[in-house]
């Protein structure tokens, strides 16, 4: 093996069709104490990488390697490294680390650390032909998933999860998902294995058609009326003119959850029309590790779908930029690293 890969890093950000993704070759990284180096196999294509190619969320260190979908084979350990062995296939995720002393560490509330580092924005992430990953935060996989299908679980999955849970959707409840991407379309079928009533507004027909398939209650575009009132609506979407319209939807008593690390500007919300009988409005920030083992034992039980397009590694320019412009269907996942 030599001693450079392959990568691609985030250079000037900007619109993403002015090329803020480039080709750079780096040093292999070492693993340090107790972390382990990952031969990346596959790597999903998060909302969040486009975010950061395009300067919504601003790289906190200069040609930041993106990617934190990551699923790799095991092929070194640093000093200490216990967990895993080589050969292993294991997952890298977003929360790279945290700093297990804060208030929110010590309750079991680590998403909120008030230090956490995040792959692919503080440390170089999955795109690329290897990572280092601290083994106290990479996930043992499920064999019933491939690469491919597995790679969308580890934020999409993750981030959708977690959003469900905190709209504390009442029993067989009535669920509204607005926009339906790659976190999207595999929270709804978690909802419906749990009993939900699910109703999908996106304004891709694909989508619409993709949703329908996994067994929706119904689909229309954003601004379709719904048949029934909300008890809990998953904003995906990263547009916040969206907010007012999923607040009338929603039933007393119901919240909307926020499922993004960015969001356009909300426009005024009337107290009266929009919040009043206790509806509310929450952020979706990062997640803890029992959420990633939660939602990955919910996906084996439930037997969720995962719909996903290929871009070979090569491509991964191409894939951020039919992201943004909506030309895929699923989750985009990155393979041939070895290419």
């Amino acid at each position: 093996m030599g001693t450079t890969m392959k990568a691609w890093a985030v250079s000037t950000p900007g619109p993403i069709d002015s090329g803020p993704l480039v080709p750079v070759e780096r040093e292999i990284p070492e693993p340090g104490p107790r972390q382990i180096r990952l031969r990346v196999l596959a790597c999903g294509v998060c909302r969040t990488d486009l975010h950061l190619a395009e300067g919504d969320v601003a790289p906190r260190r200069p040609l930041v390697i993106p990617g934190h979908e990551i699923v790799g084979v095991v092929d070194a350990l640093g000093a200490g490294s216990e967990r895993f062995t080589v050969g292993d296939r294991v997952g890298g995720a977003w929360l790279a680390r945290t700093c297990g002393r804060c208030r929110f560490c010590v309750s079991d509330r680590e998403n909120l650390c008030v230090a956490p580092t995040f792959t692919g924005w503080d440390i170089d992430g999955g795109y690329a032909q290897f990572v280092v990953v601290h083994e106290d935060y990479a996930y043992e996989l499920p064999d019933q998933f491939g690469d491919v299908e597995v790679a969308p679980l580890l934020c999409a999955g993750i981030i959708g999860y977690r959003a469900w849970r905190l709209t504390e959707l009442p029993k067989n409840g009535r669920l509204g998902i607005y926009g339906f991407g790659g976190s999207a379309h595999l929270t709804a079928q978690v909802a419906i294995a749990e009993g939900a009533t699910v109703h999908v507004r996106t304004r891709s027909p694909k989508a619409q058609e993709l949703a329908l398939s996994l067994g929706v209650a119904s689909v229309g575009n954003t601004d379709d009326p719904l048949p029934e009132p909300l008890d809990g609506a998953i904003l995906f979407a990263p547009v916040g003119s969206i907010v007012p319209t999923v607040l009338t939807s929603l039933d007393r008593g119901a919240t909307l959850a926020i499922a993004g690390i960015y969001l356009s500007d909300v426009p005024p919300l009337n107290y009266e029309r929009h919040l009043f009988y206790e509806r509310r409005v929450r952020s979706v920030t990062a997640n803890t590790r029992h959420d990633g083992r939660d939602f990955l034992d919910a996906a084996v039980v439930d037997g969720i779908r995962i719909t996903t397009e290929q871009y070979s590694f090569a491509e991964a320019d191409r894939a951020l930029s039919d992201l943004a412009h909506d030309r895929i269907t699923g989750a985009a996942v990155l393979v041939d690293f070895d290419k």
